[in-house]
């Protein structure tokens, strides 16, 4: 039984007379043709959710005498899609002594759908056809078109450093009797242009420039790694930044040293044994960029991939949304790659697993140094990973040169306080309990007032204005 205002709140949206991309509703009359061109639309777009048994313009719920007739008709309507609609089982749902047909269409299908040779697609409360460029954009997310495949102008093999083929063809385990052009023919970094044996030309695709070209950004001029090091936790005109070019292999070498360059050194001493690691887990930051190059969306060009180094946490940027099936829901178990060529290539090479497994590896690692799990996020045609510090080890470091601390006796939240106020200079009531969301506010307004007591903040303001400094000295 749904509860309208509580336990559905798309019903709820229904039920005030509006709709969405992902919300549509027909009565239990609904012609096939016209229920199947909302399914291909939402098929095409995010997925949604279509209910039989409402007057569309009232949105009043009428409910179905027959549901079977219904659920009948949304399996043939899913039948005039090309290729063929697989959805789930439709629901029979109650309200208000009603029955309705509910029908999901799952985001993340893996085809472009058609109806009768139309294209179609959800925009707000409307099914319209796909313009031509946004097609292109979802046949290439969706792997129907693979940008990795495709030949670019004027690129020939001489673009290719054949030093590096060689270098790649004569690996351990890569055992292979054939020559150069056949391997890389295999592999799809090279692919015959023309009609007939006679008059094909061999030539390199753009797999091939970004795996071995001489200059890949001659033809792929965004496909790069910008590395910034910020010194706080926003963005500011205090900075480090490095651009990495060449073939992707030369960019992770390069994003490797910046990486240890740039990622501090926690030392911890347990008795008499000093211990120094990373702030990060250095395995976690190069897998997410090795993910990145690996899978980031080539057709997209105008930005590159970001890695963002801030006080307090990681960004990798990568263009293009989750590929195909992905979505941040399995992530960590759907397998499918929108460059199967790069990702064979860099899997021979040592890079990556082909099974997939690599952002699982960087939610480990971080576990396993007793850190925050990653968050993954869409976000405006890119996905972000963001890894956060560990704010008390952070603390424990930015302490060593506060040495009346310890003797003083602080607990670890305080710790984590003082650690936070040595990068950001000022905090709230609201920012600290940001950084103990599981400690009552209660014990976290004493910890403050202890410190000032102390002598070792200083309080400024009143009421909501309130915040606190470090008292040095």
């Amino acid at each position: 039984m749904i509860n309208p205002t509580n336990d559905y709140g798309e019903l709820t949206l229904l039920l005030s007379g509006k709709a969405g991309q992902s919300l549509h509703w027909f009565p239990q009359d609904v012609s096939s043709s016209r229920l199947a061109a909302v399914l291909v639309g939402m098929a095409n777009s995010s997925g949604g959710t279509v209910f039989i048994g409402i007057a569309p313009r009232s949105a009043q719920i009428i409910g179905v005498k027959d549901p079977q007739d219904v659920i009948d008709r949304v399996f043939q309507a899913a039948l005039l899609s090309e290729p063929p609609l697989v959805l789930p089982v439709p629901i029979l749902e109650s309200i208000q002594d009603a029955t309705l047909v509910s029908v999901t269409v799952p985001a993340g299908l893996p085809h472009i759908y058609s109806l009768d040779g139309r294209y179609m697609i959800r925009e707000g409360t409307q099914t319209n056809p796909i313009p031509p460029r946004r097609l292109r954009q979802l046949l290439v997310e969706r792997g129907v078109i693979q940008t990795e495949s495709l030949l670019p102008p004027l690129a020939y093999i001489d673009d290719l450093d054949m030093d590096k083929v060689q270098s790649y063809i004569h690996m351990p385990g890569l055992s292979t009797d054939e020559g150069a052009e056949q391997v890389l023919l295999r592999r799809g970094c090279l692919r015959f242009e023309g009609k007939g044996d006679q008059r094909a030309t061999l030539r390199p695709t753009y797999a091939g420039l970004l795996l071995f070209g001489r200059y890949p950004q001659r033809w792929l001029p965004s496909a790069t790694i910008l590395a910034t090091r910020f010194q706080g936790a926003t963005f500011s005109d205090q900075f480090i930044k490095q651009e990495m070019s060449g073939t992707l292999t030369d960019q992770l070498k390069q994003a490797e040293i910046f990486i240890r360059d740039n990622l501090r050194t926690v030392v911890n001493l347990l008795g008499m044994v000093r211990q120094e690691f990373l702030e990060y887990p250095f395995d976690a930051v190069r897998e997410l960029l090795v993910n990145a190059v690996a899978h980031r969306d080539y057709n997209m060009q105008g930005d590159s991939i970001h890695l963002n180094i801030f006080s307090d946490r990681i960004e990798v940027h990568s263009p293009g949304g989750l590929p195909g099936p992905v979505t941040l829901d399995n992530l960590l178990e759907a397998r499918f790659s929108r460059n199967a060529v790069i990702v064979q290539v860099l899997s021979d090479l040592g890079y990556v697993e082909k099974l997939g497994y690599g952002l699982n590896r960087v939610v480990r690692a971080m576990h396993d140094q007793g850190m925050r799990p990653p968050r993954f996020e869409e976000v405006a045609g890119t996905f972000r990973v963001t890894l956060y510090g560990d704010t008390r080890q952070m603390a424990r470091k930015s302490l060593n040169g506060l040495k009346v601390f310890p003797e003083m006796g602080v607990n670890l939240r305080q710790e984590t306080l003082l650690g936070f106020l040595e990068e950001h200079r000022r905090i709230t009531n609201r920012e600290y309990q940001e950084l103990c969301p599981d400690v009552h506010a209660e014990t976290l307004r004493r910890d403050l007032a202890d410190l000032v007591s102390r002598g070792l903040l200083i309080k400024v303001g009143d009421k909501r204005a309130t915040y606190y400094i470090l008292k040095h000295g």
